[in-house]
């Protein structure tokens, strides 16, 4: 600027490399190129150790491969092939491939536990329907549940007396044998009445309870035997064992002997022996002659029907418990009253 020939340069404009955008950097250590690799190879131990596992791992390395992942679309191909393959590699085989080692005629199976079903050819027992236990049920509702699911159902009777099975209300299941095909499944219930119980086997008798030996036990200890053997106590009945004694109120005869039992000691208690009867003494009197049977009578000085150990006036005979001011014999004395006659209780 200080010479005529002093030329004015401006300062020209500058050359520079163009500017390339700077890549992201990750937010997390697993979005790193170094984590997606590590998954990648990570996939193949954890699959050796648990199917399910290792499973789970393919899944987590394939949403890292394509979630928010710089890498070329190929790149991220390529590693989900290897990452599948690598897994693929160390399933087990499938169930029923024989594992062969060298020189090995026969080897087992690889029996390390799979979560992951694996193609194999179905059998017939794994196929096939299953029914439910019916054992102890009535028959009338094991046969509809049954032909619900698909059965068809057959009975017949469990006890060695091949009764006819009708009226499938009555009848209970003793045992029952599955069988049939997955196609066309079949249930058979071998059953006894309601009231029997169940035989040890199929074809064997009815196991009833046996009447146990009770005479000149107490009542209270009687009892309890006769239920023991699987009688209900409700069926259990007391009664005098002279025709001519009278059984005091519920609970008061607990001390009186068993003279006598119906049925008798070994005999069955069957469904149609509907009373197990105890015939009972009190302590005092002591039981009657065998051969006496159910006529026996105790001593009856007055002959009025009371026997003396409970007649409160033993030697009238128009007294008795029932009517201790004497027994009726009509209205003021005019006929039509009570006939009076020997060997009758109001005599």
């Amino acid at each position: 600027m200080n010479g005529k020939g002093a030329r004015a340069t401006m300062p020209g404009p500058q050359c520079h490399e163009p500017l390339s955008p700077a890549s992201p950097a990750p937010h997390r250590w697993w979005q790193t190129g170094r984590a997606r690799v590590g998954a990648v190879a990570t996939v193949p131990l954890v699959g050796l150790l648990n199917d399910w596992l290792g499973g789970l791992m393919l899944l987590v390395t394939l949403v890292l491969l394509w979630r928010r992942n710089p890498w070329p679309k190929a790149g991220r191909v390529v590693a989900t092939v290897v990452a599948t393959a690598l897994f693929g590699a160390v399933l087990p085989d499938p169930a029923g491939a024989p594992v062969r080692a060298a020189g090995a005629a026969d080897a087992k199976p690889a029996t390390r536990p799979s979560f992951f079903p694996s193609p194999s050819r179905a059998t017939a027992e794994a196929t096939m329907p299953t029914v439910p236990d019916f054992t102890g049920d009535s028959l009338d509702v094991a046969f509809p549940r049954s032909r619900k699911r698909g059965f068809t159902v057959t009975y017949h009777d469990a006890s060695d007396q091949k009764r006819e099975v009708t009226a499938r209300s009555l009848w209970k299941v003793c045992f029952q044998e599955p069988g049939g095909s997955p196609e066309e499944p079949t249930v058979d219930f071998a059953v006894v009445r309601r009231a029997e119980p169940c035989p040890q086997g199929e074809g064997n008798s009815v196991p009833w309870p046996v009447m146990p030996e009770v005479v000149w036990m107490t009542w209270r200890t009687a009892v309890p035997k006769v239920v023991s053997v699987g009688v209900p106590e409700n069926r259990v009945h007391a009664e005098a064992a002279y025709s001519n004694d009278v059984l005091p109120a519920d609970g008061e005869y607990d001390s009186w002997r068993v003279c006598g039992q119906d049925p008798a000691k070994g005999e069955p208690v069957t469904d149609e022996v509907r009373l197990v009867t105890l015939l009972l003494s009190s302590p005092g009197n002591g039981c009657p002659a065998p051969d006496r049977g159910r006529d026996a009578y105790l001593p009856d000085r007055d002959d009025d029907g009371d026997p003396d150990y409970l007649d409160p006036y033993p030697g009238d005979r128009n007294r008795t418990r029932l009517f201790p001011d004497g027994l009726p014999n009509g209205s003021g004395g005019s006929g039509g009253g009570w006939s009076v006659c020997r060997h009758t209780r109001w005599c």
